[in-house]
């Protein structure tokens, strides 16, 4: 199972859907990604569909993962009835954020998400065997997007129930004051300092690779990220369609 990978340290790659399209979620399933991001805070994406998408990739045996919009119990108990295995949070900054949504995904004791009957428990017949996969099995990962987040990393990291974390690259640059210069050296000792607080706490984490460029993907690896998020469908279209064109041009 994809938690006992993260826990372990085990590498693995998924990307990111922000269309509303069935056929590029079945597609992009039988890729052989880990797991696949089902992106709402970025995205036009309706509860309903991504229900949809998350019962397509879990039938062809990926991990489904859902990036909420925000760090709201609603929806994650909606995202989670309806059979992801997990949940990416968007703009975690403090211990408090992390524990908000470890305690949303979980049912009491343990956490106070409300029981409903839907997917994931198979309509009711399946409340008991999902209770005690959800124990073993839901992914919480926190994304380390603003300066507050790596100076509260720590803390955040050290909540039980945080599998690991993502780097939000554009976010984290903008909150330094240099949106989207990955080089700069704000955003690089971030980046050291991130990695530096993960690896002594025994924390895995990945960055979101947005560009498909395998260069890119190998330095990540290289430099010791796990989880590693391998662009998202409209870049991939984009930039395949584009060198098609270019080649085509040059002809």
């Amino acid at each position: 199972m994809l938690k006992h990978k993260l826990l372990s340290g085990e590498k693995t790659i998924g990307s990111w859907l922000t269309m509303p399209s069935l056929a590029i979620s079945e597609l992009m399933a039988k890729v052989g990604f880990d797991w696949l991001t089902i992106d709402l805070e970025h995205s036009s994406l309706s509860i309903e569909q991504a229900g949809e998408m998350i019962r397509i990739i879990d039938l062809a045996g990926v991990s489904p993962l859902v990036r909420l919009t925000s760090n709201d119990g609603n929806q994650i108990k909606r995202v989670m009835d309806s059979g992801a295995h997990g949940i990416i949070v968007p703009m975690v900054k403090t211990k408090g954020d992390a524990e908000q949504a470890v305690s949303s995904v979980y049912y009491p004791p343990k956490g106070i998400r409300g029981v409903g009957l839907a997917r994931a428990q198979h309509y009711g017949i399946g409340f008991h065997e999902y209770r005690d996969w959800l124990e073993e099995n839901a992914i919480i990962i926190v994304q380390i997007e603003h300066i507050d987040a790596v100076n509260n990393l720590k803390d955040i990291l050290s909540v039980d129930g945080v599998d690991g974390y993502i780097i939000g690259p554009y976010d984290l640059s903008a909150s330094l004051g240099v949106s989207g210069e990955f080089d700069h050296s704000s955003m690089i000792e971030a980046m050291n300092e991130i990695y530096r607080v993960a690896t002594t706490l025994g924390k895995y984490g990945g960055i979101h690779i947005v560009e498909p460029d395998t260069d890119l993907l190998k330095q990540s690896v290289l430099e010791g990220f796990t989880f590693l998020a391998y662009s998202v469908d409209f870049r991939m279209l984009d930039v395949s369609a584009r060198i098609g064109m270019k080649s085509f041009k040059e002809l």
